[in-house]
C-alpha cells in the first residue's frame, strides 16, 4: 500500500467566526501557554491557534506540548526540533546529537512511544497559509526567501527546506530581504528579545525556555501580542488552568 503523501503547505480559509492567534516556539513550556490562552479568553469553538513549530526539547513539558496536536483548534508547522526527533526514529541522527540540542527529555520513553510521536509529527506541513488577498498571513518555522506563489506551490528543494527549518540569515543580519510579494509571515526558531519584523517576516520566538525569556503569542494581522515567562505564569497559577 502506497503511503499518503503529506502536503508541504496546508491552506486554511479565513476565520470568519473568531480570532486567529500565533504562538512562538513552545519548547516544552506549556504552562505559559495556559496562562496566555486564559488571558485572551480563548474560545475553542471559534478561535484558532497556529504554532511556528518547535513544540519539543529544552523544556520539561514536551509530551504535554505534543498532546496539543490533538486539539481541534491547534495548528502547528514542523520545526527543526520535531524534524530532529523524526530523524532519530528514522536512524538519520544519533541520539546523542539530539540530546545535545534538548532531546534528553525522551531518554525514559519507550521506543514505540517515540516512534508514535514521530509518525504524528511527520503529518505536519512546513508551512500554513491562512486567508487570501490583503487578509492573508503565513506561518512557518525559520525563514523563507520567496513569494506567496512559490510558497503555495510547495515545491521545495533540499536547500529551501533546510532554510525553512534551520535558517537564521534573515534574523541575524536584521536587514531587509530582497523584495518579494510575500504576505505577513510569522516565524520562530531564532530567539529575539522583542517581536521583530524584517520585511514581511515577523519573528515571535522570545525564548520561552530561557531563564530570562518569555513565551509570546500574537493575534494575527494585528499589533496585539502577549508575553509571559514560565516562572511568572506558574506564580499566577497557570499549572491549574485547564486548556480549552
Amino acid at each position: 500500500m502506497t503511503p499518503t503523501l503529506v502536503p508541504e503547505v496546508v491552506h486554511h480559509a479565513a476565520n470568519a467566526a473568531g480570532r486567529d492567534f500565533v504562538i512562538g516556539d513552545l519548547h516544552g513550556c506549556v504552562d505559559p501557554l495556559r496562562y496566555l490562552l486564559h488571558e485572551v479568553a480563548f474560545d475553542a469553538a471559534r478561535d484558532r491557534l497556529f504554532s511556528v513549530g518547535d513544540l519539543v526539547d529544552r523544556g520539561n513539558q514536551c509530551e504535554e506540548a505534543l498532546a496539543l496536536l490533538d486539539k481541534p483548534w491547534f495548528y502547528a508547522v514542523l520545526g527543526n526540533h520535531e524534524d530532529s526527533l523524526c530523524a532519530v526514529v528514522e536512524g538519520r541522527l544519533p541520539r546523542h546529537r539530539w540530546y545535545s540540542i534538548g532531546g534528553a527529555w525522551s531518554q525514559s520513553l519507550p521506543e514505540r512511544t517515540l516512534a508514535a510521536h514521530a509518525k504524528r509529527l511527520r503529518e505536519l506541513p512546513l508551512a500554513r497559509t491562512v486567508g487570501e488577498g490583503a487578509g492573508r498571513f503565513n506561518v512557518l518555522h525559520a525563514e523563507f526567501f520567496g513569494d506567496d506563489a512559490e510558497l503555495d506551490a510547495g515545491q521545495f528543494d533540499a536547500a529551501v527546506r533546510e532554510r525553512m527549518l534551520w535558517g537564521r540569515e534573515l534574523a541575524l543580519k536584521a536587514g531587509a530581504p530582497a523584495r518579494h510579494a510575500l504576505s505577513p509571515t510569522y516565524c520562530g526558531h531564532t530567539p529575539v528579545r522583542e517581536l521583530r519584523q524584517i520585511g514581511s517576516q515577523i519573528f515571535i520566538d522570545t525564548g520561552a525556555f530561557i531563564a530570562e525569556g518569555r513565551l509570546t503569542m500574537v493575534e494575527a494581522m494585528t499589533p496585539r501580542h502577549w508575553s509571559i515567562s514560565v516562572q511568572a505564569a506558574r506564580a499566577k497559577g497557570a499549572a491549574e488552568m485547564a486548556l480549552p
